[in-house]
């Protein structure tokens, strides 16, 4: 970005045609590599959060996501899209859940209607599914939270998987009437399930896009504009490929710890890649006009 140019907020970019793309982000450096790619937004996804911390999503509090957050923040301007799970609490608890969320500089909270505390057997493909009344209330309460006009409330329903689409478009309405910026109703991969969703709904919505990103969906990022789709997020593709690097390399250092290798790998390239996101130049310059003076 231009010096002196603030970034759009995340609430001016979804009035734009093409649906803002936000790739999981996990700490400062992934942030700092996805901004540098071009990317407009950041997801920093429960489900993946829960994987790196070999924990499960189930068992993240607002307090770490909210950190992550400040992490980030602290050298990074990438709009963020926090995956608030279930808001960590009933209706009274929202307004901590989005106090703290505020506070450390999301610019987007997406909530489901799961039960509290929430449990690991939707890896099992079980859903937990709380009443719609009171999912409402919850958005209800999240929305009256508020301080930063902004600052976007994403309600999400599972019940796709859970119950039936009936139910999840039934649900959808009832949250955009408790006052929801966008709706996301997850699980539908497939396009008459997401042109369904929004000649029902009608947009702003969200799509959680599979490995991969909308690859093999049949659909463009422009064709999912034109449905409403103002936000499109992948919570899981750079945490497995990530993944995927490291168990390789671990196995190749678990043989001999790099002895029996046929050639010597050249990582040069790569670490003076890392060091441009990271601008290590910009901080050694501040240390030659100051602390380091004179030296070389």
């Amino acid at each position: 970005m231009t010096a002196g140019r603030q970034r759009p907020t995340l609430r001016e970019l979804i009035q734009r045609s093409t649906p803002v793309t936000a790739p999981l982000v996990l700490n400062p450096l992934m942030a700092r590599m996805a901004e540098a790619a071009g990317f407009p937004a950041g997801y920093l996804g429960g489900g993946s959060t829960g994987y790196q911390k070999v924990a499960l999503e189930a068992n993240l509090n607002v307090t770490e996501m909210c950190q992550t957050a400040v992490d980030i923040g602290a050298v990074c301007s990438l709009p963020l899209i926090l995956d608030g799970a279930c808001g960590y609490g009933d209706p009274m608890h929202m307004h901590r859940t989005i106090g703290m969320s505020e506070a450390a500089g999301f610019q987007a909270i997406e909530i489901e209607d799961q039960l509290v505390p929430k449990r690991a057997h939707h890896h099992a493909g079980i859903e937990h599914m709380i009443p719609a009344e009171l999912m409402a209330a919850k958005v209800k309460e999240a929305v009256a939270a508020r301080r930063n006009p902004d600052f976007l409330i994403v309600a999400r329903t599972n019940a796709i998987r859970a119950s039936t689409m009936d139910d999840a478009l039934r649900r959808g309405e009832a949250y955009r009437r408790a006052g929801a910026d966008l709706l996301l109703l997850s699980m539908a991969h497939k396009p008459e399930q997401l042109r369904t969703i929004a000649e029902r709904l009608g947009g702003p919505l969200m799509y959680l896009a599979g490995r991969g990103g909308l690859a093999g969906l049949g659909l463009s990022l422009a064709d999912l504009g034109g449905l409403g789709y103002k936000i499109v997020a992948d919570p899981s593709t750079p945490l497995l490929a990530a993944y995927a690097a490291w168990k390789k390399v671990y196995e190749e250092l678990a043989d001999g710890f790099g002895a029996n290798a046929k050639t010597k790998p050249d990582w040069s390239p790569i670490e003076k890649d890392m060091l441009g996101v990271i601008d290590l130049e910009k901080l050694l310059a501040i240390e030659r006009a100051t602390v380091e003076n004179g030296k070389h």
